[in-house]
């Protein structure tokens, strides 16, 4: 098949969730013969290589604005996209919903991940939250056989809230050690005497709650954030007012070594993510083996299962959390030991791709694929126990 894959900056490409998802997605499926094109913005790459880990790279312009970058460029994808020869298109992220209109109306097979729920992100304003909300609304007319949750969770907001029902597939993730513990010492840091937070600084990742909490806990560690905002923040300048000398900020981490061992090597991670489905900051860090203290949503709860520790929202619940931790190093290490067994379990890239090799395939063939196709351990609600959804069994709408 020949595959044409948009709505993301392209790869490679050290920022953001869509992209680290695309680096690991589309290789795989060049390597088992299929032709692979991922769409990247034009300004966003000072080297402009042809291709990518056998995937054909095209660079097509955008309107480098916080608002229009990824539906300017998208337009101009689904353009370009009508002369060539392509079988099926993946398109990534809601707010491109209305884009996948034009393309099929000439009959071309498309999938969309909605990815997570932009509509209530705080980031954007009062018109981006009702486009997005609009767009979520519509995407079942404009991709009837096409949409794509990466949750179960997801895949019941679509189904209740819209009337739409989806393919479920899960992000993936790489089960990875550390190999040069040395490099956290180049951001004044010691091996396991800190705890990380590494995401994008927007409010509903929660690090002002994180450092709140954490300004509360006596403990010598440190608190490493390795991120930043795309954009000028005014509540990321207000994180950084903070004046306890052991929160560090070290910006936006852009080699992918130094990432991950800051994971490998942190005491523990702390996830504050309160929105979208499966979250691939959260797989990185089950896959690099981090003792994980998340945010309680049905989100965290469904990927991560009983493989971390959970906090409410609030700071007082967290800052016992971190005390309980800090004082109890071996329960740090026994999380540790077994977090990569989650991804092992259920998130491995190879059963993603599985996954996706077969949605195109039906898409090509027209058939519908809006069933769930991610095979998932899944907490039922009101129950600590787990059980596994079959891929092959359960429907969307059933």
């Amino acid at each position: 098949m020949r595959i044409a894959i948009f709505g993301s900056r392209g790869i490679p490409h050290t920022y953001g969730g869509a992209e680290a998802f695309l680096e690991d997605l589309a290789p795989r499926l060049a390597e088992r013969g299929h032709d692979v094109i991922v769409y990247c913005r034009s300004s966003l790459f000072k080297e402009r290589r042809d291709r990518y880990r056998g995937v054909r790279l095209i660079y097509l312009p955008s309107i480098e604005t916080k608002v229009l970058g990824t539906p300017t460029h998208t337009l101009l994808c689904a353009w370009d996209m009508l002369f060539r020869k392509v079988d099926v298109a993946l398109v990534l992220n809601i707010v491109n919903g209305f884009h996948c209109v034009f393309p099929r109306l000439f009959g071309k097979q498309i999938a969309i991940n909605v990815d997570g729920m932009d509509w209530k992100r705080d980031k954007w304003g009062t018109f981006a939250k009702k486009y997005f909300y609009w767009n979520a609304k519509c995407i079942g007319k404009i991709c009837p056989k096409g949409v794509v949750t990466d949750a179960y969770e997801m895949r019941r907001i679509y189904l209740e809230e819209f009337g739409t029902p989806s393919a479920c597939i899960a992000y993936g993730a790489n089960v990875e050690k550390s190999t040069n513990p040395g490099v956290v010492r180049e951001y004044g840091l010691e091996p396991f005497k800190y705890y990380l937070i590494a995401s994008r600084l927007v409010p509903e990742n929660n690090a002002d709650l994180i450092v709140e909490a954490f300004q509360q806990v006596n403990t010598q560690k440190t608190l490493a954030i390795a991120g930043s905002a795309n954009y000028r923040s005014a509540f990321v300048d207000r994180i950084k007012q903070t004046k306890d000398p052991r929160v560090r900020f070290l910006g936006h981490v852009g080699d992918a070594n130094h990432v991950k061992e800051l994971h490998c090597n942190a005491y523990a991670y702390l996830h504050g993510h309160s929105m979208g489905g499966t979250n691939p900051s959260l797989l990185k860090a089950l896959g690099y083996g981090n003792c994980i203290v998340a945010l309680r949503t049905a989100f965290n709860e469904e990927v991560m299962s009983t493989y971390g520790i959970y906090f409410d929202r609030n700071v007082q619940d967290l800052a016992e959390r971190l005390r309980e931790l800090d004082a109890n190093p071996d329960m740090a290490a026994d999380y540790r030991q077994r977090a990569p067994n989650r991804i092992l379990e259920a998130y491995s890239w190879e059963k993603i791709t599985d996954q996706y090799e077969e949605l195109f395939s039906q898409l090509v063939a027209g058939e519908d694929p809006t069933r769930v196709h991610s095979s998932v351990a899944v907490a039922t609600p009101g129950d600590n126990r787990h059980k596994t959804s079959d891929a092959r069994v359960a429907r969307a709408g059933d």
